[in-house]
């Protein structure tokens, strides 16, 4: 009688903890979003994060403060899906309505589109910073927003962030 018990428990629990089928869910679209390094809480007042430090991927926190003697930093950008044989071509604009930075004098116009290479999951936007010469107590920001176009939709929620540039 226990053998029998035993046996019909052992079966029962192998019956009901085999595998499970686990569908993983598939897409087919190409998404890019900005880099995780940058996935800051979002700032007090928007919906992204506005980061002061330069943003350097695989450094927890970044790296140094971003002023007005920065230089160029790259933003990178990730691109959500399986990798593709081609380049993939992203859009993207400077907010204007919540930028106070201005181009030409706090950074060098942006040129609206970048490229992660083919059999890549990331690409950058190059961020000139100049150094308007001026110092200030006010720092300035720029806001960069992911744009969907044909080859790439921009993530709904990571697809905007800021830079505040300290002009001392």
């Amino acid at each position: 009688m226990k053998k029998t018990f035993l046996s019909i428990l052992t079966l029962v629990v192998l019956v009901f903890s085999s595998c499970i089928k686990n569908n993983p869910p598939i897409t087919d679209e190409f998404i890019v979003e900005i880099d995780a390094a940058s996935w800051n809480a979002n700032s007090l007042g928007v919906n992204y994060p506005i980061m002061t430090l330069v943003p350097n991927p695989g450094v927890a926190g970044g790296g140094p403060s971003l002023t007005r003697s920065t230089g160029t930093f790259n933003l990178r950008v990730n691109l959500i899906g399986a990798q593709r044989a081609t380049a993939t071509n992203f859009s993207y604009r400077v907010v204007a309505s919540e930028t106070t930075a201005i181009a030409g004098t706090h950074y060098t116009s942006l040129s609206g589109t970048g490229t992660i290479p083919a059999n890549s999951s990331f690409g950058t936007i190059s961020v000139p910073v100049l150094n308007p010469g001026v110092s200030s107590t006010t720092p300035v920001v720029l806001v960069i927003e992911l744009v969907s176009n044909p080859d790439a939709k921009a993530s709904l929620n990571y697809g905007k962030i800021g830079f505040r540039i300290s002009q001392l």
